[in-house]
């Protein structure tokens, strides 16, 4: 049984990440509940108020007073941390970075400066954008036995499979400023990833492909950089395409944080036990690999592959998918967070009927997907149950229209996620309250027996 005593007010909270300190609410609220159990021990358990959400029990005296744990699978309710860089309400269909709303940071910023917003707390001066840009620049250069180190890949090797290996390797190349208790080793490591990842995965493409590495060009911007380091070759000048960066910029951004998922509480698991950042980084990559993480636009693009193939109609597609006797399911649709709809989706749209408008490509997979989004938001099936295309659905289209292949499809996404997962990295070592991940368990095993006599 669970009661809930009055509240009480607490002073100001404060985060600070040694460059910017800013308030995260003027007062927490702070009420107790009291849980007693069916053998009559009890707990006070202490409510936390966040910014926004829910309020949150804080269970950690449970075990001391009441001698029980708490169960929750795939920690679905249950608050990992104290976290002030990204807000999901997954209800009313809201992202917010550092409490600024993806639409805006959408339509008005560029990558960097939400690398910068990230890291740092704050959205940077004219004068700090331009610093940071070039210490990135600066850094966009790998360590030549590192073009070694990924030419030692098998030619078919997967894309994923080297930048994990290669991300692991980091800090065999720059060991000099890995030291975990350093702010500033913390924030050059920060740096080199955020620098380095367009390298690394441009290298991990053109070694499947048999293409030359292209040295990065630092007069050019973040994202009209990595394309040419993807596209381009030593024989031939190569112009960006200026829609394909927008729309690249816009993926990157939109992809940058998504708050405590899969990925990130893996980093923060890792990064838990003292890892370093490059090995810390290269877990997350590993978790990311998953196909419930980040191969959802992958899934997307293979089911439209196959409805393409089979001949079968987007009218017989969508009957199917309502069959609840038919194990087929669309992708892309819906999501485990948002129970609305996806904002990020919302916002991409736009720009993947943009970059088909201009690019063209595989025109009849994109009518059969544009097809396809039409008839679902028009179908009350899925508008009833909130099953709207979601940002997997856009993106895996944009990727395909902008020449990626699938399988550098999650590549793209580690990219655009090592600046969320390094600002939690560092966030976790700045908390006072950090500890070492240690999940506890449900034993189901035998109970306690003795090892049988020998005859």
């Amino acid at each position: 049984m669970v009661t809930r005593q009055q509240a009480q007010v607490t002073g100001p909270a404060y985060y600070d990440n040694g460059r910017h300190k800013q308030s995260i609410g003027d007062e927490i609220m702070s009420e107790t509940s009291k849980l007693t159990t069916t053998t009559g021990k009890s707990s006070e358990l202490p409510m936390i108020s966040g910014t926004h959400g829910p309020d949150v029990a804080d269970v950690r005296r449970l075990y001391k007073d009441a001698g029980i744990f708490t169960y929750d699978p795939g920690y679905a309710t249950t608050a990992s941390c104290k976290s002030s860089i990204t807000f999901i309400d997954g209800e009313k269909g809201i992202l917010l970075y550092r409490g600024y709303p993806i639409e805006q940071l959408a339509e008005h910023s560029t990558y960097l400066e939400v690398c910068y917003l990230l890291m740092y707390g704050e959205l940077p001066t004219p004068e700090q954008y331009d610093d940071f840009t070039d210490i990135i620049k600066n850094h966009t250069m790998v360590h030549e036995n590192i073009r070694d180190f990924i030419n030692g890949f098998r030619y078919d090797a997967h894309p994923m499979a080297m930048l994990l290996g290669t991300v692991g390797a980091l800090s065999s190349f720059y060991h000099d400023s890995i030291d975990i208790n350093d702010p500033k080793h913390r924030e050059i490591s920060a740096q080199r990833l955020i620098a380095k990842m367009p390298t690394i995965a441009s290298y991990c493409y053109n070694h499947s492909r048999g293409q030359p590495f292209m040295y990065p060009d630092n007069s050019l911007s973040y994202v009209e950089n990595f394309t040419r380091l993807m596209f381009a070759v030593p024989a031939e000048e190569y112009q960006p395409n200026q829609v394909a960066v927008k729309a690249l910029e816009l993926i990157l951004i939109l992809h940058a944080d998504h708050e405590q998922n899969a990925s990130t509480s893996t980093v923060r698991m890792a990064g838990s036990s003292g890892a370093n950042p490059f090995a810390s980084i290269a877990t997350g990559v590993a978790s990311l690999w998953g196909p419930a993480h980040g191969g959802a636009n992958e899934a997307v693009m293979n089911m439209l592959d196959a409805i393409h193939d089979s001949g079968e109609t987007i009218e017989k597609t969508i009957d199917r998918a309502k069959d609840k006797n038919d194990p087929f399911r669309l992708m892309g649709f819906g999501h485990r967070v948002y129970k609305n709809f996806d904002p990020r989706a919302k916002i991409i749209q736009k720009m993947c009927h943009e970059i088909l408008d201009d690019l063209g490509g595989d025109q009849p997979l994109f009518n059969l997907a544009m097809e396809l989004e039409e008839k679902t938001l028009a179908d009350d099936y899925f508008k009833e149950r909130q099953l709207y295309p979601n940002v997997d659905f856009y993106s895996g289209i944009i990727l395909r229209a902008l020449g990626i292949p699938m399988n550098m499809f999650t590549v793209m996404f580690a990219m655009a996620r090592t600046v969320g997962w390094i600002s939690h990295w560092n966030e976790m070592h700045e908390d006072p309250e950090f500890r070492i991940g240690r999940p506890r368990q449900v034993y189901t095993g035998a109970a306690t027996r003795d090892y049988p006599a020998k005859s």
